[in-house]
């Protein structure tokens, strides 16, 4: 089942940020850019852990700002954070192990 990206409010936004706090990066974004191999990565890290850290390497902010958004419509996945080469993301799945705070 595919669930529609969600748009997070700034209470769900900071406790997902306590949650990723400890993460370690499962994806790792390379020279080569985000290819078809990244992508399942991440598809299938989403759907195993639900919110996840990748580590993009580069040094150009608006290269890694652009990678966001296609890593969000390609996984329909939600942004929760991104601080100097880390993206943090979050997708509900089926059996849901993260519970969102009410708005």
């Amino acid at each position: 089942m595919v669930y529609p990206m969600l748009e997070l409010t700034v209470k769900q936004r900071q406790y997902l940020k306590g949650l990723a706090h400890d993460l370690q990066p499962v994806v790792m974004i390379g020279n080569n850019g985000v290819t078809e191999n990244v992508l399942k990565e991440i598809d299938n890290s989403l759907t195993a852990h639900e919110l996840i850290k990748i580590r993009v390497l580069g040094d150009d902010r608006l290269a890694r700002e652009a990678i966001i958004e296609d890593l969000c419509a390609a996984a329909n996945a939600s942004f929760v954070q991104h601080i100097g080469k880390l993206i943090v993301l979050y997708r509900a799945s089926e059996k849901a192990r993260i519970v969102l705070p009410k708005i």
